[in-house]
């Protein structure tokens, strides 16, 4: 089909025609530049849009002059067509022609008229007429991912909404056959689209095709099972079922679900919705009777309307917000009218708050909203956009509308499928209804555009980094730029955090603070931050790490301004000058980096960890820890790293977020894997040297590769040492493991966790344990190592007793029992089998944990291993206890003891004297049981490891049975504290016997299993 004089076309290959003959654009960028502008002829599409169409994300420097380019020679392919006009203004290009002489539009006003029309025949020709002007694939030949990745698929839907409607037509008009050819074909290409499926089987059907059409729904239901793993939905399985007993009303069904002769109700079968353009399909709904033709997108919002949630979404509000008296009063504004309008004819425009990271952007904007929420009685709605944070990637609108829509309980089957349906349903929705919008974290001006309401009542405020200059000249949305706090507000937000006896106690100190955080709030909330968690600190000890910058404190600053920014997101913060330029912040201290400072600093991108010791900052570039040292140093007086510790040095998130991009842009990627291979060999190599001076039971055998050149060792020679380096990097060892099983170092993924295994287990560290063995277990899986796959599973079994999660901990001993025998490996066999003596224990099945017990000692003994015959001796003897064996039991726990000695096995003696201060309590021994109780706290340090709250609640039993009622009550209850912290799976127990003290006999001990 075509039209005199020129003609544009979108449905198919992108171009301009004269009277049938092509014209151009010769180029593919160029054809995606006018296919932007006809999508909204008669618009203004700004330069951002066509930078975004063309590129993406990511832009060349040189994109605003080749768009000028674009329009340059599109104007010249367009001078001989004085109905068209292409035309610059401050908001972008307008391209103005006739929407008739677009083919998209008009397929849509033939779609619109075909809604309205009351004959089916005529309905039909029309909707074909449509459908002829589809010469292909929609926007076939442009260039860039946006146009096919964005917009395509709704045109898509728009033709086979078309298509269906068609087809209703034709089978009530019985053309069943030629439904029935053409729908084969489309739901070849389409087989999960339900409509389409249920109209083939219907023709199928009325051909007297039955056996095809239930073959249909078999292949149909095949590929729902296998592509989404769920049934069809329930009108295919309506009509499945009807054509199964040989009824024809559920294909009547199909054909009637339209309501009108010439279109389909939106979310009733047929897919309806607003197009892009504002065109919409028809649709009809009953009321009072009568029967209204109304817009498709309406129409489900009658549907909906009456059943509308009052949402309340806002986040908290704090108690600690501080000044912007003059940024609330200009808020406040907008909801009231102007002196000469009256209240009925306010509108209240979207505004927008823009301003730097870390100026509290997010903080303001809930605040009010807290305090107008009474001015919107019909809800607030709240959305992170993601448009700056750790996430990397901005909330697609189309998720955030789909939000709002769940939010507001719109039923699914009533969502429409397309983005610009969905938007039209939102807006629908929202009209005669005053509610709040918060949009925050916003990336861009598209990203935020679906979601503005177009009702006078309702009200969207919005908060970004970015100006959203777009929105500002498009859309008519206000601006409130966010400053940064004058030297009194900064004064006051000091003072409302810490109180005025710690700031007033300290003016110049407070004075030095208030310069140096330059009037931003999140350095301030920082500072104030390290003075509560340092409350002994003078506040001026505190500002000599103001130089690392600011991040990370919760509540003083828009949600996702406080993480870290995504590789993109330093791309979109630009506010137009430089000092308002994230990145362009950054690289004044970077580029003045010496070469070798640079490249520590971009390394350190790699390990997602809070911060880093000289030794690893060595290992990790591969230099020695002298020249580690000067370099940390550079980069702290650089402001790009702080020294939170002595020797340990700090970066916030959106730094290491900024090391990570350069390091990618830099370094090589070899380089980047040599550099996190280092850095991995430090701490694995590091925790095996602790390892070995703190624990001899719960070692784990580990083979390790030599470490890489380069690599530094923590300096380790003792065992206080050892507990202080694991004590520092509990926080990195966690983060560590979890990276290298996800950049593919699986072998030091499970071995650094057996490595950090004893360290873990005596300082009751149960739920890191459980996380980390957790993902050894997965990283041993993946290598197919069965030895490591069974050292995983009992390190993660121990951590599982103690979290009171027996029955999981029990089935992972079992598998680990035979990997270990099927490995002939006599010790994991016997470790497996204590583990399992201490379950059966605290269940109270002490014959059969004794049993398990001399197992054990038989393959400890075989095996020559002298540290697990000593601890499995002293669980025989717990158990001779407990069935009344006491001689025996002092006997075997005599054996353990002097091995435990020879060894200097110190954790095992310290288990093996509580053991014996347990057997003199049953025996009535009280002063004895209490002295040994005494003596294995003395290792344990005063009960502040796991094992000693378990020795505690023993200590505290003898006491009570020695008379001693007010102390054994003191002792239960500190022993009550630690379970709780470190063993919460055994806290019941001990609170229902502190709670239960007045009713027991101070003779009969409470036990808790062995050790």
């Amino acid at each position: 089909m075509t039209v005199d004089g020129v003609e544009f076309r979108l449905l198919g290959s992108v171009g301009v025609w004269d009277t049938g003959r092509w014209l151009g654009p010769s180029t593919a960028q160029q054809r995606t530049v006018l296919a932007m502008l006809l999508l909204e002829t008669g618009r203004p599409v700004a330069v951002a849009r066509l930078e975004t169409a063309l590129w993406g994300a990511e832009p060349p420097e040189s994109s605003r002059n080749a768009v000028q380019g674009h329009i340059s020679r599109l104007r010249r392919l367009l001078t001989p067509f004085p109905e068209v006009t292409l035309v610059t203004s401050g908001r972008g290009y307008c391209l103005t022609v006739g929407r008739d002489r677009i083919d998209l539009h008009r397929f849509r006003e033939l779609v619109r008229e075909a809604g309205g029309e009351t004959e089916p025949e005529r309905a039909a020709g029309l909707l074909r007429v449509g459908l002829a002007l589809w010469q292909g694939a929609p926007l076939a030949d442009v260039a860039g991912r946006w146009l096919p990745d964005v917009v395509v698929p709704g045109l898509e839907e728009e033709r086979l909404a078309a298509l269906e409607r068609r087809a209703v037509l034709d089978l009530r008009r019985e053309r069943h056959q030629e439904v029935a050819a053409e729908l084969a074909a489309l739901v070849g290409e389409n087989p999960l689209r339900e409509r389409l499926v249920s109209l083939l089987m219907t023709a199928l059907l009325r051909c007297d095709r039955r056996i095809e059409a239930l073959a249909v729904f078999r292949r149909v239901r095949r590929r729902f099972a296998e592509d989404l793993g769920i049934e069809p939905g329930e009108e295919l399985q309506r009509l499945h079922q009807a054509i199964l007993a040989g009824r024809d009303e559920a294909a009547e069904a199909v054909t009637a679900a339209t309501g009108a002769p010439g279109v389909g109700a939106p979310g009733v079968g047929v897919p309806g919705g607003e197009a892009p353009g504002g065109e919409a399909p028809g649709g009809e709904v009953a009321e009072g009777g009568a029967t209204h033709a109304v817009n498709g997108t309406t129409a489900l919002a009658v549907t909906v309307t009456a059943a509308l949630a009052v949402p309340r979404h806002l986040p908290p509000d704090t108690e600690l917000f501080t000044a912007r008296e003059d940024e609330l009063a200009a808020l406040d504004r907008l909801t009231h009218p102007a002196a000469d309008s009256s209240p009925a004819a306010h509108v209240m425009a979207p505004c927008v708050i823009t301003g730097t990271g870390g100026v509290g952007k997010t903080t303001l904007a809930v605040h009010w909203a807290h305090r107008v929420r009474d001015r919107f009685p019909d809800g607030q709605l709240y959305v992170n956009l993601q448009g700056f944070g750790p996430a990397h990637t901005a909330r697609p609108p189309a998720e955030a509308v789909r939000l709002f829509l769940d939010a507001l309980q719109v039923p699914s089957q009533l969502i429409p499928t397309t983005l610009e349906a969905q938007v039209g349903l939102y807006r629908s929705l929202l009209a005669e209804r005053r509610v709040l919008i918060l949009l925050d974290n916003a990336l861009d001006s598209d990203q935020v555009r679906p979601l503005l309401p177009n009702a006078p009542g309702c009200l969207a405020l919005i908060t970004s980094r970015a100006e959203l200059t777009g929105l500002v000249a498009a859309e008519g949305v206000r601006t409130l730029s966010l400053g940064l706090f004058s030297p009194a507000h900064s004064r006051a937000l000091l003072t409302r955090r810490l109180g005025v006896d710690k700031v007033g106690a300290e003016p110049r100190a407070v004075d030095d603070i208030v310069s140096r955080c330059a009037g931003l709030p999140l350095a301030l909330a920082i500072v104030a931050a390290r003075a509560h968690a340092r409350p002994a600190f003078p506040l001026g000890t505190l500002i000599s790490g103001l130089d690392e910058g600011v991040g990370g404190v919760d509540g003083a600053d828009d949600g996702a301004d406080d993480g870290a920014d995504g590789l993109d997101g330093l791309d979109v913060f630009d506010g137009g000058d430089a000092a308002t330029n994230m990145r362009t912040v950054f690289s004044w201290s970077y580029r003045a980096l010496s070469p070798d400072a640079a490249r520590l600093f971009r390394l350190r991108g790699l390990l997602p960890a809070p911060e880093i010791s000289t030794a690893a900052a060595a290992s990790l570039a591969g230099i020695p820890v002298r020249h580690a040292h000067r370099l940390l140093t550079e980069l702290t007086r650089a402001n790009l790293a702080a020294e939170r510790s002595p020797g340990r040095y700090g970066w916030h998130d959106l730094l290491r977020t900024y090391a990570e991009e350069l390091t990618r842009l830099h370094d090589s990627e070899a380089e980047r894997r040599e550099a996190l291979h280092r850095l991995l060999d430090h701490y694995l190599h590091s925790a095996r040297l602790g390892d070995r001076l703190l624990d001899l039971y719960h070692r784990v055998p580990l083979t390790l590769a030599p470490p890489r050149p380069g690599v530094v060792l923590a300096r380790i020679t003792d065992r206080a040492q050892s507990l202080a380096w694991f004590g520092r990097e509990h926080r990195t060892l966690p983060a560590a493991i979890r990276h290298a099983a996800d950049s593919g170092f699986d072998t030091h993924a499970w071995q650094l966790a057996g490595a950090c295994w004893g360290f873990l287990s005596q300082e009751g560290r149960s739920d890191d344990q459980a996380a980390m063995h957790h993902i050894a277990l997965e990283a041993a899986v993946r290598l197919n190592d069965r030895a490591a796959e069974a050292h995983a599973r009992v390190g993660l079994a121990q951590a599982l007793i103690r979290l009171g999660q027996d029955g999981e901990s029990e089935s992972h001993l079992r598998e680990a029992l035979g990997l270990f025998g099927g490995l002939n490996d006599h010790i994991g066999q016997g470790l497996c089998l204590i583990y399992l003596s201490v379950l059966h224990d605290r269940h109270g099945l002490y014959a059969e944990g004794l049993d398990l017990s001399e197992q054990a000692l038989r393959l400890y003994r075989e095996a020559g291993d002298r540290a697990g015959e000593g601890r499995v001796l002293n669980n025989i003897g717990w158990f001779h206890a407990q069935l009344g064996a006491y001689e025996e039991a002092l006997r075997r726990c005599e054996e353990a003891l002097a091995i435990h000695r020879e060894l200097g096995d110190m954790p095992g003696e310290s288990a093996t004297l509580d053991s014996m201060g347990h057997i003199h309590h049953l025996l009535g021994q009280y002063e004895e049981a209490i002295a040994y109780y005494r003596q294995s706290l003395a290792w344990r340090r005063g009960g502040k490891r796991a094992l000693g709250a378990r020795t505690l609640r023993r200590l505290g039993e003898a006491q009570l049975a020695a008379g001693r009622l007010r102390e054994g009550g003191d002792t239960l209850r500190r022993a009550l504290d630690l379970t709780a912290e470190l063993a919460p799976g055994d806290a019941d127990a001990l609170r229902a016997r502190i709670d239960g003290l007045s009713d027991l006999s101070p003779e009969t001990p409470e036990t808790d299993g062995a050790g």
